[in-house]
């Protein structure tokens, strides 16, 4: 690009690239929303897409799910170490202990080659499938290992140079309950970072590899000051929260999640190491988890329209402890952690944070995703289902207002699916559907 300065900023293309970046994640979404075969995906939406640098960092994403957006990054940088990549290949991967959630959430990363043999951009996906085998329908079993939970899939090649490995594919169709539904969301995730790579590769032949790379870097600086513009805002001081699991499903010990948080200018230093060892059942949080739920509540803190990526953690320190309830280990049973647990890692950030800022935290939300699995065998064709929702809740009240009732809090931003959906879709005749008031208590 002619007449750019590669030491300087400009202020104006900064605010370009930031919305081109932003625009391609969510060109992915609109392309996978609009070609996927589940109601999990095209009608729920539980999916996230975002862009990446040559080092597996985030750039930009799209208003996707906040669980999936923060723990990406790490599943990306395993597909990056893992793969010997070429052009028109794609990396498929769910562990939850290689940046994964859980077992349903499924990623799919895609390189873009602009110059040499190593990529210069990904682009990647998360999607919620509503069945990757496991013991129950739906994979969200109590289980008390993972190998209950369904497949784990490493990070396998699963398009090699624009062609699907159907030896892959089949596998893997092979150990899931509803593989058509199944091979339609893959084949979504496939087209949505298709048009990832289209599009940043169009944005790289107008403005040049040299400039896009310095304004994606430039765009994790902006975010970093911003993050740390806000970090000193808060007092500093120690600032300690704890607050409790019901249990584990399996016993009736309550389970704490504790969080000391350290402000000194503007840095952060968050502290779990205090929280309950990994429990038997299914809540137990992988670190991925832990990471988005920080970046979540410290995103929301920052007032300016700033770039959700990397930036906004470089001025944050998490510190876990392996083995722990928010930091667990191969092979512990993880599929509610992501769901549930995470809700309450960021009601403990938050009533930490609550004593610095009480003005600025809003009470407590729901503290759940509300999660129903059904699953079994049409009757109508004898064939089986699987069918995966979250419920809206409430939110908290904050200092000036009451909460919102019957939404999506934290970790989680999907649609309930339309009841239409649902009874075309399942053999379900839903007779009801509404908000029971008052539930939620006062404010």
């Amino acid at each position: 690009m002619k007449g750019h300065s590669q030491n300087k900023v400009n202020p104006i293309l900064l605010e370009v690239f930031k919305n081109r970046f932003s625009s391609i994640s969510e060109e992915m979404g609109v392309t996978l929303n609009r070609t996927a075969f589940s109601p999990n995906i095209k009608e729920r939406r539980d999916f996230s897409c975002a862009v990446f640098d040559a080092n597996g960092d985030m750039i930009a994403q799209a208003a996707h799910i906040p669980v999936h957006l923060g723990s990406m990054p790490l599943s990306v940088k395993s597909a990056i170490d893992a793969a010997n990549w070429q052009e028109g290949d794609m990396v498929m991967l769910n562990d939850p202990f290689k940046g994964g959630t859980h077992l349903p959430d499924i990623t799919i990363v895609a390189p873009l080659f602009a110059r040499g043999d190593k990529p210069s951009f990904y682009v990647a996906n998360r999607a919620h499938h509503a069945d990757v085998g496991g013991m129950s329908s739906g994979s969200m079993p109590l289980a008390r290992s993972i190998f209950q939970e369904g497949l784990i899939i490493p990070p396998l090649k699963i398009v090699e140079r624009g062609k699907i490995d159907r030896k892959i594919m089949g596998f893997l169709l092979n150990n899931v309950r509803t593989s058509t539904e199944r091979e339609g969301d893959f084949a979504a995730q496939i087209m949505a970072n298709i048009t990832g790579v289209r599009r940043t590769t169009q944005l790289i032949d107008k403005y040049g590899l040299d400039v896009v790379e310095f304004y994606s870097s430039a765009l994790m600086d902006y975010a970093e000051r911003m993050t740390r513009d806000t970090i000193s805002r808060i007092p500093d001081g120690l600032y300690e929260f704890e607050d409790y699991m019901d249990d584990d499903g399996f016993g009736n010990e309550r389970i704490p999640i504790h969080v000391s948080i350290e402000i000194e200018g503007d840095q952060a230093r968050l502290d779990f190491t205090k929280s309950h060892d990994q429990v038997e059942g299914s809540i137990n949080a992988v670190y991925a988890i832990t990471l988005s739920a920080v970046l979540y509540v410290f995103r929301s803190l920052v007032k300016r329209d700033i770039p959700t990526n990397a930036g906004c953690l470089r001025p944050i320190d998490v510190l876990t402890r392996k083995g722990s309830i928010v930091d667990a280990e191969f092979p512990s049973s993880v599929a509610g952690g992501n769901v549930e647990t995470s809700q309450r890692i960021v009601d403990v950030v938050l009533g930490a944070l609550s004593q610095a800022l009480p003005e600025e935290i809003p009470a407590a939300h729901q503290g759940t995703m509300n999660n129903i699995a059904i699953g079994g065998v049409d009757p109508s064709n004898g064939q089986p289902f699987a069918y995966y929702e979250t419920i809206g809740g409430g939110m908290g009240a904050t200092a000036r207002s009451d909460g919102e009732s019957a939404v999506h809090c934290h970790m989680t931003n999907t649609l309930n699916t339309p009841v239409e959906a649902l009874a075309y879709s399942y053999p379900f005749l839903v007779t009801e559907y509404s908000i029971r008031r008052g539930t939620g208590g006062r404010g």
